[in-house]
């Protein structure tokens, strides 16, 4: 039986895939390529959380494809929203056939004598294998496990006589009305969550171990209204796409340079949103700088309304363990629950666990760095999407994908088969490839690629710089062989 064979494999239907899709038709239309997902739809993140309030967590001039203006009037979108946008993609450039579900991929074998890529995927519906070849593998499956969250194990936690509930697994009509909810956690779930559920909850809190930094902003902006009336939603995406895409890089790199100042002015919009009586210090002042973790976005200040109106509260505290009724904290307060919501963050994956080898020797992506953030050093063919930690993923994934349809067609210009990155001269390590101190982060920094001290082997975190490099830099690199 002949094996399907396609010039380019596609790995994930998510966001990055479908704008992969998209560089790919357009850019490289002599070559073929098929997007297999494991899911039955299309969307990645957008199609698996279900949970109240589920919201970008950047503005959508940035977290929108540079292709394909956001036209909404929010900042922030909800993820149905989300999901429409990206079928519009799909149906708007004519590649849906080209999207195959419940393909699970596990394993990718590059087979120098044959200059092709063997991969191994699974039906999801009945079990089967399939091997498909390709010549080029690009790898667009986000960074964290979709069958499981991070979900820590607490004391007494099976005498909790309510419902505790992961929001990566979302129930179905989960029925909250006038129910005392705790949520663990105050990253960005936790602040969606929060508001979201607090108009129909008895009482809603936020249990934290620590603060965490939020950043403020209206959810229509006033500068965006104007210039849609006078300019047109077209040419108004890309003015308030660039104002805040420079915004976002001036931000981070102040937070960086003065981490005080950055950390003032946070800690002072939120006193400015909470009632007087509501202790800051000790609920809204984290111990680390600003940037040091990603920023929590909290559109039209929603979260804190929610406080003011005493229908949300936050506890800062150490969990003791679970009882019948609640959770009893480490100071001896105990808080009632009817609901426990463990927004206890993401468990991390590189590219999601498939066994990737490379003439039968297994690739360990650890011991690996990352050529311009996107190649992995010594395997060829490969191109993985990483997007920002510091500003909108789909940023960082619309230039990656940019840069490899230029790959592809300078290799079909010149005569080439295989593209693989190497260092041509030394290249020491330098710090940890990314440089977050988020649990999430920590918790496998040991999985992700070393970070090298020159470029092109550092996991740039500047959209500016990477324009230069990706979008309007030449292909042709000392540290990218072509054969």
């Amino acid at each position: 039986m002949n094996q399907e064979h396609i010039d380019v494999l596609v790995v994930g239907a998510g966001i990055s895939g479908i704008g992969a899709g998209y560089y790919l038709k357009t850019k490289c239309p002599n070559k073929s390529f098929k997007i297999l997902e494991s899911r039955k739809k299309l969307g990645g993140t957008w199609d698996l959380f279900k949970y109240p309030g589920v919201r970008s967590d950047s503005d959508m001039t940035t977290m929108g494809f540079r292709f394909k203006p956001w036209t909404g009037k929010k900042l922030v979108a909800d993820g149905g929203a989300i999901l429409d946008y990206l079928n519009d993609v799909v149906d708007e450039n004519g590649f849906r056939d080209k999207i195959q579900y419940n393909s699970h991929v596990i394993k990718a074998s590059w087979k120098s004598s044959e200059f092709k890529w063997h991969v191994t995927y699974q039906n999801k519906n009945d079990g089967s294998k399939t091997i498909m070849t390709c010549n080029f593998l690009y790898f667009c499956v986000g960074y964290y496990d979709y069958e499981k969250g991070h979900e820590p194990e607490f004391n007494g936690q099976n005498e909790f006589n309510g419902t505790i509930i992961h929001p990566q697994h979302w129930p179905e009509n989960l029925d909250y009305k006038d129910k005392n909810v705790v949520v663990i956690g105050s990253g960005a779930t936790a602040v969606t969550l929060i508001p979201s559920m607090a108009n129909q909850t008895r009482h809603i809190t936020m249990l934290q171990r620590s603060p965490t930094y939020y950043m403020v902003r209206p959810n229509i902006d006033p500068i965006g209204a104007f210039f849609r009336r006078f300019m047109g939603k077209t040419v108004s995406y890309f003015v308030m796409r660039w104002k805040n895409i420079q915004l976002q890089s001036w931000f981070f790199k102040r937070a960086r340079k003065d981490p005080k100042l950055i950390k003032d002015f946070l800690i002072g919009v939120v006193k400015e949103k909470l009632n007087p009586e509501h202790n800051v210090d000790k609920h809204f002042t984290p111990s680390y700088n600003p940037w040091e973790q990603r920023l929590c976005l909290v559109p039209d200040g929603d979260l804190f309304n929610a406080i003011n109106e005493g229908k949300a509260s936050v506890v800062t505290d150490q969990i003791d363990s679970f009882t019948p009724d609640g959770i009893k904290l480490e100071s001896g307060d105990e808080l009632k629950a009817d609901i426990i919501i463990t927004a206890t963050g993401l468990k991390l994956m590189v590219c999601s666990n498939i066994e990737i080898s490379v003439d039968d020797e297994i690739i360990d992506i650890s011991k690996t760095m990352t050529f311009k953030g996107m190649m992995v050093s010594d395997v060829p063919n490969v191109v993985w999407t990483f997007g920002y930690t510091n500003a909108s993923w789909t940023l960082r994934a619309d230039l990656t994908a940019e840069y490899t349809c230029k790959i592809l067609n300078y290799m079909d210009k010149n005569g080439y088969s295989i593209a693989t990155p190497s260092p041509s001269s030394e290249v020491g390590e330098e710090g940890s490839w990314l440089d977050f101190n988020s649990g999430y982060v920590t918790r496998s920094t040991h999985l992700f690629p070393r970070q090298g001290n020159r470029d092109p082997w550092r996991n740039t975190q500047n959209y500016t710089k990477d324009v230069v490099s990706l979008r309007y830099g030449k292909v042709k690199d000392d540290e990218l062989e072509f054969s």
